[in-house]
């Protein structure tokens, strides 16, 4: 699949809302049960844009959405502040076609250009295919939560993947990127 990986813009916003909602719905990436709409959606975009994260979008042949990824922080106390966790949503007729890979990828080195040491993937349901992504972008396990959610009648897994960016732990962090300026 030809696609342009770029910034997601509000005008992506409808279309998120939509990838998002089949997710919720559908699917177990997302542990939500109710889907949430457009003005929810949109209010999540701009907490993260504020604060510097980087947030995808990818664009397909015919110009719509086949997909969107996006960084946050992976818990909100100050010692985890080198550390973002990777969310990625694709749109049901994209799917199978390597547009996680690519957004993950391109995530990867913004990510790293910001600063930041290490990337998790919490991958609500144990996803088979949300797994394979990140393994081939470089990530390995780091655990496993056994029946912490339960959606669509089922106990479902978390699987945790962990993948270090530029240096990860060895170095010490420059205290003046991105990350080290965060509150």
């Amino acid at each position: 699949m030809n696609l342009e990986i770029r910034d997601l813009t509000p005008d992506d916003l409808s279309q998120v809302t939509a990838i998002y909602a089949d997710a919720v719905v559908n699917g177990t990436a997302s542990y939500e049960l109710v889907a949430p709409d457009l003005d929810e959606m949109s209010a999540r975009f701009a907490a993260l844009k504020v604060k510097g994260y980087p947030y995808l979008a990818a664009i397909n042949e015919q110009g719509s959405l086949a997909g969107y990824a996006y960084a946050s922080a992976f818990r909100t106390r100050p010692a985890y502040r080198w550390l973002v966790e990777d969310s990625i949503y694709i749109a049901p007729a994209a799917r199978g076609r390597g547009v996680g890979k690519a957004l993950l990828r391109e995530l990867l080195i913004q990510c790293e250009k910001l600063g930041f040491r290490q990337m998790v993937a919490v991958i609500g349901g144990a996803s088979e295919a949300s797994m394979a992504v990140h393994r081939s972008c470089g990530f390995e396990p780091a655990g496993r939560l056994v029946g912490t959610g339960f959606k669509h009648d089922l106990w479902l897994d978390t699987v945790f993947m962990q993948k270090a960016l530029g240096e990860g732990n060895s170095t010490m962090p420059d205290l003046s990127s991105y990350p080290g300026t965060m509150p």
